[in-house]
């Protein structure tokens, strides 16, 4: 189990920074998620704005779970805004790329809700993961042990091999552990955008045929997020969906809601389809 603060830790200054990528946010590698955070953090060392308000990843490559270099550039700044370029690399080889967008704490204007939260049960009355897997059994990747997980579109093991015609959608609520929410808000920006990243395979694969899933995998090719509202709550409700697949590609995105309905961030994601060798 990691500790997102900690696991996301940069240091440096000047526009040159560094991090150590911890094995514990391993899924086919660091999840994109995972390093899209790394980099919100960065971003959040160099610019004295305190909002993250977008941030749009493009992953370069696979990085092993050691050092990165993390590179800052401010693009645009003004009093209320900075536009930043944050480049990773490992070994001089490139990891990562993105743009994030951070504004003042301080600015105004007009107020606007229209944004519904879908009617899904609460965490409080939803199953936990452990109510609905036998006894001992292990998520694939290590993760899944970095959260408190409560699937609202659960399909069983028994089920899984001959489900049909399954909507390409994924809600599931999440709580981070050990610790839950953060006083950093680039901490909290890369805890909301983390969800978002996770939701692309999970409701895509609903609607593969099981001879496909065992075929494919597919990993982010990019991650866009922009940030609505905040501070965010313990118990993050994720609504994912996967809109397309075709030419090896997948198209999916989601939405993030905090436990009292408040819309705290929404993103996109494009997947690239990888075949897996036979069994």
């Amino acid at each position: 189990m990691g500790d997102l603060a900690a696991d996301t830790e940069v240091t440096g200054g000047h526009g040159r920074y560094r991090a150590r990528l911890s094995p514990d946010w391993e899924i086919w590698g660091p999840c994109g998620g995972y390093v899209a955070a790394v980099m919100l953090r960065a971003a959040g060392l160099h610019t004295p704005l305190r909002r993250p308000a977008t941030t749009a990843c493009h992953f370069l490559g696979v990085a092993a779970f050691d050092d990165v270099d993390v590179g800052v550039t401010t693009l645009r700044a003004t009093r209320r805004t900075e536009s930043m370029r944050v480049t990773m690399t490992q070994a001089g080889a490139p990891v990562a790329e993105a743009i994030v967008w951070c504004v003042s704490g301080e600015l105004e204007g007009p107020e606007l809700r229209a944004a519904v939260m879908p009617d899904v049960p609460a965490h409080t009355d939803a199953p936990r993961i452990e109510d609905l897997i036998e006894p001992g059994q292990r998520a694939p990747h290590p993760f899944w042990d970095n959260f408190e997980y409560w699937p609202l579109s659960w399909i069983s093991p028994d089920a899984w091999g001959e489900r049909r015609d399954t909507p390409a959608e994924f809600q599931a609520w999440y709580r981070y552990v050990p610790t839950a929410s953060f006083d950093d808000p680039f901490v909290e920006a890369g805890r909301v955008a983390m969800i978002v990243d996770i939701g692309g395979w999970p409701a895509l694969v609903r609607a593969l045929s099981p001879a496909d899933e065992a075929r494919w995998i597919a990993p982010s090719l990019d991650l866009a997020v922009t940030f609505h509202d905040a501070p965010a709550s313990e118990h993050l409700l994720l609504d994912a969906y996967a809109a397309v697949a075709t030419g090896g590609l997948a198209a999916g995105g989601g939405s993030v809601w905090s436990d009292d309905g408040r819309l705290l961030a929404s993103g996109t994601q494009q997947l690239i389809f990888r075949s897996l060798p036979p069994a």
